[in-house]
């Protein structure tokens, strides 16, 4: 027996057991197809525009529900049965998926040699590291951020004197010569949080002007960069500026999408189910579906999209199972979900499902997994430990556009 027929044997039980802990933050069960063999389907343009609501954020540590409990059954369980080897994945569509890169790992110029990395997001901006990218990965799409604080937006007095002051400090990093022939764009502060709607057009206000400072010299910006459920969907008026801005200098809108504890949380999709519903929306992963069906798409905005950090991360909020925080924390989760033992093969097959839906939407450029090299405290979420081999292997059947 393959592994996609038994999982298929475990698919009600660890189904209900998901639907009883998830609470009124998940939306509303839609069926969900049976589950079929690794094999991406073909790529569709969505059909469907879902209503665009208001929705709390996501960004902070709350009190965790236990894991749910499998049914009693008169049958042998689960647990008793040796999980089978995981398969191959089969050839399939081309992928969007590639790395959040944290330092240098020979191991990352290995997934590059696939041929088949969308995006490439690092903070190591040394010169040489982005030309071996380059070189190893000529179509990757390489995206650069510089280190520096949280950006204060109730203290942002002067949005314009801060992008100034912002584009001093890049651009000598970003206009050097091989740094110009490398990177594709760059990003401006991690994940900021505006409060209110006023924070929101001070941002972006801020994001226009470093967008045009940076265009000015030559450089694309990525704008945006917001965490995990944020902003609320009813402020993306206030961001128009700076949507206006990269669309006008050939920018990016950035992104970032967790959730826990499945990829498939937060959306109508069942994690033991494949369906590759177009129509799907999320509040965590594919949100993003939220943003450009209610706001961008139909006022003429809509503009490339890169998810520039995605991937499985306990610390979004309002979610059922375990404590953790990067993958490696929800193995046993998972298992009792009816996903086997398999920990690395299953985080794979989630980013596989995340992958086959961007793959229906033309705008999405690339998702970026958190994190390739990890820095110490994050190991957690590593990506080319475990879970490296059947990455590779997937990567090297969905090769990109």
């Amino acid at each position: 027996m393959d592994r996609r027929a038994f999982l298929k044997l475990l698919a009600g039980a660890g189904a209900a057991a998901l639907a009883a802990s998830c609470g009124a933050r998940t939306p509303p069960a839609t069926p969900t197809p049976t589950r079929t063999p690794r094999i991406a389907l073909a790529s569709a343009q969505p059909t469907a525009t879902a209503t665009f609501t208001p929705t709390a954020t996501a960004t902070a540590t709350s009190t965790l529900s236990p894991s749910p409990t499998l049914p009693p059954t008169d049958t042998p369980t689960p647990t008793n049965t040796p999980t089978p080897t995981a398969s191959p994945f089969p050839p399939g569509p081309p992928t969007k998926l590639g790395l959040f890169v944290t330092r240098n790992d020979p191991r990352i110029f290995d997934l590059l040699r696939t041929g088949n990395i969308a995006l490439v997001k690092t903070m190591e901006y040394d010169p040489n590291f982005a030309l071996e990218i380059k070189e190893n990965g000529p179509d990757t799409l390489l995206v650069g951020r510089i280190d520096l604080p949280q950006i204060d937006l109730g203290s942002l007095a002067d949005p314009r004197a801060a992008a100034q002051a912002f584009a001093d400090r890049l651009l000598p990093i970003a206009t050097e010569p091989r740094r110009m022939a490398t990177f594709t764009a760059w990003e401006s502060y991690n994940e900021p949080t505006p409060s209110e709607p006023d924070q929101m057009a001070r941002l972006a206000e801020f994001e226009a002007h470093r967008t045009r400072l940076l265009a000015a010299a030559g450089v694309r910006s990525v704008i945006g960069n917001f965490g995990a459920g944020m902003p609320p969907l009813e402020w993306w008026p206030q961001f128009r500026p700076a949507i206006e801005a990269a669309r006008e200098h050939g920018g990016y809108l950035g992104l970032h999408e967790y959730s826990a504890p499945t990829m498939q949380f937060g959306t109508p999709q069942d994690p033991l189910g494949w369906g590759q519903d177009p129509a799907q929306e999320g509040w965590l992963t594919l949100r993003y579906r939220k943003v450009y069906r209610g706001y961008l798409e139909p006022n003429g905005l809509t503009l490339p999209l890169l998810l520039t950090e995605v991937g499985i991360d306990g610390l979004v909020t309002d979610r059922p199972g375990p404590p953790g925080r990067g993958w490696v924390d929800f193995g046993d989760y998972w298992d009792g979900l009816g996903m086997g033992t398999d920990t690395p093969g299953n985080y794979i097959e989630q980013l596989a499902w995340y992958d086959a839906q961007l793959q229906q939407d033309d705008y999405v450029k690339g998702a970026a997994i958190f994190a390739a090299a990890a820095s110490p405290g994050w190991e957690s979420y590593e990506i080319l430990g475990d879970t490296f081999e059947i990455l590779k292997q997937y990567l090297s059947v969905h090769p990109p556009r």
